[in-house]
This record gives structure tokens, C-alpha cells and sequence, in this order.
């Protein structure tokens, strides 16, 4: 497993080994071990698929608060998507700043979103198909968001002109600058 940092170092792309033959090809796309061999030791507790079918579905900015915060690894199955880490942890240097990364089915990458970040992505092909894992379960009343189009984040979002395809929740998460400080280092 090759893992490098972005420009945010705390946000990494993971590129599993795939190993093909005539019949198709093999690939261990989670080891626990192997991953705390690059000082990531994570217990993920649940798997989620999704599945957007037009071009320009856009997913998030979402997290959930203490004590249901979660890492995540992220990997798509079909298609290609830009996906986008927006560091929310107050008081660090990073804060308010994002990182993006366009993962794909064909890249055979995977990006690792920690803690302390909202996360979401664009997809850029039709019926992309993404999985990924969480470290802790989906909790409702500990899900939120921040605006996708916030001007003072910033994301240069790949729409190309099209107008994104959100859900209603999604339309109506508040600015950073609006949010209480759930994560600090």
C-alpha cells in the first residue's frame, strides 16, 4: 500500500497494489496492519455505498461531532470523483483551508479523511459508484455540515458549468464562520 500526504498532511491518498492476470486482476484494498505501518491505526466499524448517476452530484461538506467523529477512507468502485477534505479543527494552521483530489476506479486510489475535517465530494462521471469506511456509526443527531460553496473556503469545485445536484440537506449547512467549534488541537 503506497500512502501519501496532500498538502494537508493530515489527509492522505492510499494506492492499494492490484495484481492482474488473463483472468482479471487482485487487490487488498484494506489492511489493518498495513496501515498502521504508516502510523494509521484506525478501527473502522462500518462500510457505505453510494451511487450517483448524472455527472455533477455533490455530496456533503459533512461530519459528525464527538463522540461519533469519523475517520474515513474513501474508494470508488466505477466512475471518477474530485473529493474534498475542508480542515475544521479549530486553532490549527490549516483551518478553514481544503485539499481535493480527484479518485477513480481506474486510479485505483483511495483517500483517507481524518477526524476533525468535513468531507464531500463531485462526481465527474455518470452512475459513479463510491465506498468507504468510517470509524464510527452513522449518528444523526451528531451529523452536520458546512456550505459546499462557502466563499471563505473557497473549493474549486470541477462543476464545468453545470449546476451541482445536491440533497435538500446539503443546500442548507451554515458558513464556516457560522460553526460552533467542534474539533480544536
Amino acid at each position: 500500500m503506497q500512502v501519501d500526504a496532500l498538502e494537508i498532511s493530515d489527509v492522505k491518498i492510499l494506492t492499494p497494489k492490484r495484481f492482474g492476470d488473463a483472468r482479471g486482476f487482485f487487490s487488498e484494498t484494506y489492511n489493518k496492519a498495513a496501515l498502521a505501518e504508516h502510523g494509521l491505526d484506525l478501527d473502522f466499524v462500518q462500510d457505505n455505498h453510494s451511487m450517483s448517476q448524472p455527472v455533477g452530484v455533490l455530496r456533503g461538506l459533512h461530519f459528525q461531532t464527538p463522540p461519533f467523529a469519523q475517520d474515513k477512507l474513501v474508494r470508488v468502485v466505477r466512475g471518477r470523483i474530485f473529493d474534498v477534505a475542508v480542515d475544521i479543527r479549530q486553532g490549527s494552521p490549516s483551518f478553514g483551508k481544503w485539499v481535493g483530489a480527484e479518485i477513480s476506479a481506474e486510479a485505483w486510489n483511495q483517500i483517507l479523511v481524518p477526524v476533525g475535517f468535513a468531507h464531500g465530494f463531485v462526481t465527474l462521471e455518470p452512475d459513479t459508484e463510491v465506498i468507504y469506511k468510517v470509524t464510527a456509526p452513522y449518528a444523526p443527531e451528531h451529523d452536520k455540515g458546512v456550505a459546499w460553496n462557502d466563499p471563505a473556503i473557497g473549493i474549486d469545485w470541477p462543476l464545468n458549468g453545470i449546476e451541482p445536484t445536491l440533497s435538500d440537506k446539503d443546500t442548507k449547512h451554515p458558513a464556516l464562520a457560522d460553526l460552533p467549534a467542534y474539533f480544536s488541537v
